[in-house]
């Protein structure tokens, strides 16, 4: 039988099971996502309780051979602060992003540390801009890990840098082709149409103002979508409609 003691960990979902237990789907830097039964966490004098939930930096220790492990026991490792309104639902969209992209038992390090400091970002800086900065970092670090790396600085046809001025299409599993002429005003379906300066500032994790940064948005719902054939983040459209309400109350 497998065990593992004391893993650094991060929950991503927990629902219930059964009567009293919970399913965690978490996520670790050494074995991936895993999936375990936490058997009585819903009692109400569970040590467990309160410790299974999202954001929060955990150690777990698990056994089992199959796919569903068994949660064996759960500390807090802390050290991270919480983040809190539209910042808690970026977070939220970060989660569901690893349950519907990221393989069971496949692990990423790397990614590992990209989300904590994804989490750590979100915390920490609860202005609009600098969600949606952390957000797209995040996703570009992603699909990288996962293997699907983004063409951003080169053009995938002749091989030139990327000129900020020009106009290009993101061919899927390809990269951006320049687009000239008549492709600009008639797109091919499906394949989005953005600015040099976008994938620019999409490689480099900044962008140099808020039509780039709407831009990379778009261009990143389009990719991602593209790799989650037809399944639906949900929470995509919470942190839109936040993220609107907080942008008209500072205008106001």
């Amino acid at each position: 039988m497998e065990r593992r003691d004391d893993e650094p960990a991060f929950v991503l979902h927990a629902y219930p099971y059964r009567e009293t237990s919970l399913i965690v789907e978490a996520f670790t830097p050494g074995h991936g996502r895993v999936a375990m039964v936490a058997r009585g966490a819903r009692r109400p004098r569970s040590e467990t309780r309160g410790l299974l939930q999202a954001f929060q930096p955990l150690t777990l220790s698990w056994a089992g051979a199959g796919e569903l492990k068994t949660l064996r026991d759960a500390q807090w490792r802390g050290g991270l602060p919480l983040p809190g309104g539209s910042a808690l639902l970026c977070g939220f969209y970060l989660n569901e992003l690893l349950l519907k992209l990221l393989p069971r038992e496949d692990p990423h390090p790397a990614l590992f540390d990209d989300y904590a400091t994804a989490l750590a970002a979100l915390a920490a800086q609860p202005a609009a801009v600098v969600q949606a900065t952390v957000l797209r970092r995040f996703e570009v670090r992603l699909l990288a890990e996962l293997g699907y790396a983004l063409l951003l600085t080169h053009d995938a046809d002749s091989g030139a840098t990327i000129d900020p001025a020009a106009m290009y299409h993101y061919v899927f599993d390809r990269g951006p082709c320049r687009a000239t002429g008549g492709e600009v005003r008639e797109p091919a379906p499906r394949v989005p149409l953005v600015r040099g300066a976008t994938l620019l500032g999409l490689a480099a994790h900044t962008f140099p103002d808020a039509d780039s940064a709407a831009e990379a948005k778009r261009l990143m719902r389009e990719i991602l979508d593209h790799h989650l054939e037809e399944r639906h983040i949900f929470s995509r459209r919470i942190v839109r409609d936040l993220l609107a309400l907080d942008e008209e109350g500072t205008a106001s």
